[in-house]
């Protein structure tokens, strides 16, 4: 899950898209202290060893939820840049392959668990960043306002 409030610099993450083969969509029950508690992607942080979004996003849904899958499958569709934090947080909106594999809780202080919902069922409130992913991914989707979106052009 995308990094919350805090001092520093600027925040530098994906939020990772799980589809499932019957169009639902994995999402956690955030509960991360000092937090109103939200709901959010999988997602998180870009470690400082020159790892790349795509391997980000697969290394942060494995440790999140249990969820092997390859970083080469997956595909960034947009960099969105917010400010809501106070600072400059850059978001990789990630799209994984689909899977129906089962998500676990491995992480308790900050989920209290995962479930599959479908797109136009999407629960509330959405943690902010997890809102931008899922606006650039489903294009009817009311995703919060104030972000700068830069799709990626097709290769």
């Amino acid at each position: 899950m995308t990094a919350g409030p805090g001092a520093g610099g600027p925040i530098i993450g994906a939020g990772v898209i799980v589809p499932t083969t019957d169009g639902r969509v994995l999402v956690g029950r955030r509960t991360t202290a000092g937090e109103p508690p939200t709901w959010s992607l999988p997602g998180g942080k870009v470690d400082g060893t020159g790892e790349s979004f795509e391997e980000a996003a697969a290394r942060e849904l494995a440790e999140e939820t249990g969820i092997v899958l390859p970083a080469d499958a997956m595909r960034v569709l947009a960099v969105l840049l917010d400010h809501e934090l106070g600072r400059p947080r850059l978001t990789a909106a990630v799209l994984a392959p689909p899977s129906d594999a089962p998500a676990y809780v491995t992480e308790p202080h900050s989920c209290a668990g995962w479930e599959r919902f479908a797109v136009d069922e999407l629960p509330e409130p959405m943690f902010h960043p997890s809102g931008l992913v899922l606006a650039r991914w489903l294009p009817d989707y009311p995703g919060p306002a104030g972000a700068h979106a830069y799709p990626l052009a097709a290769r």
